[in-house]
């Protein structure tokens, strides 16, 4: 016997991992640089030289430590390392205890919804989201409640989150800056949605959590970067990655934050470290924990991403494309030139584009583009984009 559920998860196609291999395919067939691959989220941007210059030097010298356990949440001295930067950046006082570190982002939503959904409650997303979200959270027994963001301009819909919220609610999940999207939440709208759970979590007597998905939190073009949401509404567990900032999705690593302002933060630390222990997410990577606390102050570099999303907007626009101007992340949000994303998609390939449809993000109309690819090949994007286009102009 085998697990049904699991076995359904396995078998069931994921459209974006889909559409990469398919392009490493073409690739192979008709070369690189014919093939002009917008799918994954894969960042063609170099991380920072400390991070190749500290593994190399780690290879040399090791005694042998850095292949040595670690305990489950992760080397002490890491942690404060981590904690130290958050201070600095936020004007907090967090310390080694309010972190734990996981492999990645991923690792550290589905820790935090073992930790705090039971069977039977409900964690909502807010759509389009990364798909991901419904497998964590019904993992935990919880159901997944998809509230639509504002059509407008792809913020928080404060009114449609009220509509949903009730006392079975356990967590909202939040991304900003966004993935689809590429939209940051206004200081605003997030102040608006801690009032809205701060009055329904008194209202039915339970702390309603917010989680926060921040891998994209440091690739910001213009105006202010994003809220540090635990200082607008303390039940707040944030989700890092270095996948994003650093370079580094092949070498995952993250953590999860329990402000120490989070009601009962003790016994929620000992939930997170609980679901980790659940999934089996203990002890990550001794090798990187490293690397990560001794470069955790190292410069982010998004220059090449802002190039490539003026290039993108600049050349869109010339063609007729009607796109969300993105504010954060590396990824555009493009309207479909019909309605079925999916069928425009696949009439894309025809011209050795491939794009990811709306529909992955629980949404429609739309297409995903990832911009973290390298300037040339956004750049033979761009004719790509016009053959398209005129072949819906007849």
């Amino acid at each position: 016997m085998i697990n049904e559920r699991m076995y359904a998860l396995g078998d069931a196609p994921n459209k974006i991992r889909e559409i990469f291999a398919y392009g490493l395919d073409r690739k192979a067939e008709i070369g690189e640089d014919k093939v002009f691959d917008l799918s994954i989220g894969n960042p063609s941007v170099p991380s920072p030289p400390e991070i190749d210059r500290t593994i190399a030097e780690l290879a040399a010298n090791s005694d042998g430590t850095i292949h040595s356990y670690t305990p489950s949440p992760g080397l002490a001295w890491v942690r404060t390392a981590i904690a130290d930067n958050l201070n600095a950046r936020f004007g907090t006082s967090y310390g080694a205890d309010n972190l734990y570190l996981t492999s990645g982002a991923s690792s550290a939503i589905a820790i935090c919804c073992m930790a705090i959904a039971l069977p039977g409650e409900e964690v909502i997303a807010n759509t389009p989201y990364f798909p991901e979200y419904r497998t964590w959270t019904e993992n935990a027994g919880a159901r997944c409640v998809e509230v639509p963001t504002r059509a407008s301009d792809f913020q928080l819909d404060i009114d449609a989150l009220g509509a949903a919220i009730n006392e079975k609610t356990a967590a909202v999940i939040i991304n900003s800056p966004n993935n689809p999207v590429g939209s940051i939440y206004s200081d605003e709208n997030l102040e608006a949605l801690a009032a809205l759970l701060t009055e329904r979590s008194r209202e039915y007597g339970h702390d309603i959590y917010l989680i926060s998905d921040e891998p994209y939190r440091e690739l910001v073009y213009e105006g202010k970067p994003p809220a540090w949401v635990p200082d607008l509404y303390p039940a707040t567990l944030v989700c890092y990655s270095w996948s994003k900032s650093f370079s580094l999705p092949g070498e995952r690593i993250g953590y999860v934050l329990v402000p120490d302002t989070m009601p009962e933060c003790e016994r929620v630390y000992k939930a997170v470290c609980g679901g980790g222990r659940t999934l089996g997410y203990i002890c990550d990577s001794t090798l990187f924990q490293t690397v990560i606390g001794t470069c955790v102050d190292a410069p982010v570099n998004i220059e090449p991403y802002a190039r490539n999303r003026k290039l993108l907007c600049e050349g869109l626009d010339a063609i007729g494309y009607t796109y969300i101007e993105p504010q954060g992340a590396f990824y555009l949000w493009v309207k479909a030139l019909e309605e079925d994303a999916d069928a425009f998609c696949e009439r894309a390939k025809d011209f050795e584009l491939l794009l990811v449809p709306s529909t992955c993000f629980r949404a429609p109309g739309w297409v995903r583009i990832g911009y973290c690819a390298s300037e040339e090949t956004i750049k033979g994007a761009l004719g790509a984009f016009e053959e398209l286009y005129r072949s819906y102009q007849g």
